[in-house]
């Protein structure tokens, strides 16, 4: 398309993206608040994904030819393991064995790309060879991280329809993510690769407007709290805590202790630990000058 190696498709999508992100930045910026800056950032990855992985390879690039996909690569890596990092964050990922941090997770897909993909290809100058090492054992734990979020999500014990609606989007977006390995294998087809890895961005900004559509029906339930906190906040609390003001999660727990869930409970249907439950709680209290989960209670309910 246009004289390059960019496949209409992969174009369709860019654009698509390149929208998406510009007009949530200005919406953020019309808010005043950075809640959505996790997201931005990973729209803006998906879109480098689309061009660098389109462009790339083409003969007249300047440099070594394994450079370009270094670069492809080293832009795919980054995407996916802030996929694993938003997911990270959206659920409190501690069912995951063998140590499988974000962190480990890098460490492990960038050691693979410098031993399995790299170190071949020099010694046999064949991309597909080292494509082939690289992909497998990547696919493995990638198909790994696929099964655990399944396992944890099939069976839910909330009937929440917000919660089942995530749960399944969240499940189409990592399933799409942990394919790209065996799709890499299978050869360089944008329309297939990059329509299935797409999928996975459209399925979390579709998880990012059912949040917002979500807490725009239930916005009732927390106007005392919202108002409250945007009349006292210079009053007495820390710059720390009122320059970001309630995040989306918090929002999501405060609703939650406000329909009387324990904690436990309140873990069980965001699939989140009780811990994280409970440090989320205390920064709601702590921004609404309150010592407790039951002064929290008593100060947001007198009124319903």
């Amino acid at each position: 398309m246009f004289g390059t190696t960019i496949h209409w498709t992969t174009f369709f999508y860019l654009l698509i993206e390149i929208f998406i992100v510009v007009f949530t930045y200005f919406q953020s910026k019309r808010l005043k608040h950075n809640n959505l800056n996790r997201f931005l950032i990973l729209g803006c990855l998906f879109i480098l994904y689309n061009f660098t992985g389109g462009l790339l390879p083409v003969n007249n690039f300047p440099g070594p030819f394994i450079l370009q996909y270094v670069i492809t690569y080293g832009v795919a890596i980054t995407m996916c393991v802030y996929v694993a990092y938003y997911f990270y964050n959206e659920y409190d990922i501690s069912f995951l064995k063998f140590g499988l941090t974000v962190s480990n997770i890098a460490y492990y897909v960038v050691g693979c790309f410098l031993l399995l993909f790299l170190v071949p290809y020099f010694l046999t100058n064949s991309v597909d060879v080292g494509r082939f090492y690289f992909s497998v054992p990547v696919s493995g734990i990638c198909l790994y991280i696929c099964w655990a979020f399944f396992t944890r999500m099939s069976n839910p014990i909330n009937s929440n329809k917000f919660i089942l609606r995530r749960n399944r989007l969240s499940l189409i977006s990592i399933t799409c993510i942990a394919v790209l390995p065996l799709l890499t294998v299978i050869g360089d087809y944008q329309w297939l690769t990059f329509t299935v890895i797409n999928i996975s961005f459209f399925m979390i900004t579709a998880m990012e407007i059912d949040r917002y559509l979500y807490l725009l029906e239930h916005k009732s339930k927390l106007v005392e709290v919202l108002e409250f906190y945007s009349e006292n906040k210079e009053q007495f609390l820390k710059p720390k805590f009122f320059n970001k003001g309630l995040t989306r999660r918090e929002i999501e727990i405060a609703m939650s202790v406000l329909g009387d869930r324990s904690y436990k409970e309140i873990g069980e249907d965001l699939f989140i630990a009780e811990s994280t439950v409970s440090k989320h709680a205390s920064n709601i209290f702590k921004k609404m000058n309150v010592n407790s989960r039951a002064e929290f209670l008593s100060r947001f309910t007198s009124k319903n």
